[in-house]
């Protein structure tokens, strides 16, 4: 297409020129910042049917006793796990742990493990777990459970790498502070006599 001085010429004779776009003055613009008032309408009636739809979830139901219980047995695994060859001294501090925070049975302990195991190997994240530990308990428990992870990664003698970051990953996800988490590990050192 060429334009020759204002005109417009298109492929086909005769065609009709584009329309003019219109010019925007202050009051233009001044009358499209305006809020409209139908929008906030529509907003509240779809939200009033999305609510109809799926209830809202304000106030979490607070977790059971049991996925609590999953929850710290999954995090004391994930460390176990951690090490390339799990040893049976970090079985036992996993096992110790449970006992310790749940007094559980010798049996329940064992089920818990294996269930622990298995939702860890399926799970893509640790978020879940943390999750519902945060809904739950006080941050001295948190610290706690910390350092008993801490325990599991010390009860071989040997603190790899990896122990160390996904012991710190899930002091993070606990919203434990840096000096909580790191006074966990030292009690958890000196408990396993590496200090």
């Amino acid at each position: 297409m060429l334009l020759h001085r204002g005109s417009y010429r298109g492929k086909h004779r005769g065609l009709a020129p584009p329309p003019a776009v219109p010019a925007f003055s202050r009051a233009n613009l001044a009358s499209l910042a305006r809020p409209r008032r139908a929008a906030p309408i529509m907003l509240k009636t779809l939200k009033d049917l999305l609510d109809a739809v799926a209830p809202r979830r304000d106030a979490a139901a607070p977790a059971d006793a049991h996925t609590l219980q999953l929850a710290c047995a999954a995090l004391l695994v994930e460390v176990m796990r951690s090490d390339p060859a799990i040893t049976p001294a970090e079985r036992a501090a996993v096992l110790a742990t449970l006992r310790q925070q749940f007094g559980l049975a010798d049996d329940e302990l064992e089920r818990l493990v294996e269930l622990a195991e298995q939702t860890v190997r399926t799970a893509h994240d640790l978020f879940g777990f943390t999750s519902a530990i945060n809904e739950a308990w006080e941050m001295e428990q948190k610290i706690a459970i910390v350092e008993a992870l801490w325990r599991v990664a010390y009860a071989d003698g040997v603190l790899s790498a990896h122990e160390q970051h996904i012991t710190w990953r899930i002091a993070d996800l606990l919203h434990v502070p840096q000096g909580a988490y790191v006074h966990a590990r030292m009690r958890a050192r000196e408990a396993a006599g590496l200090a």
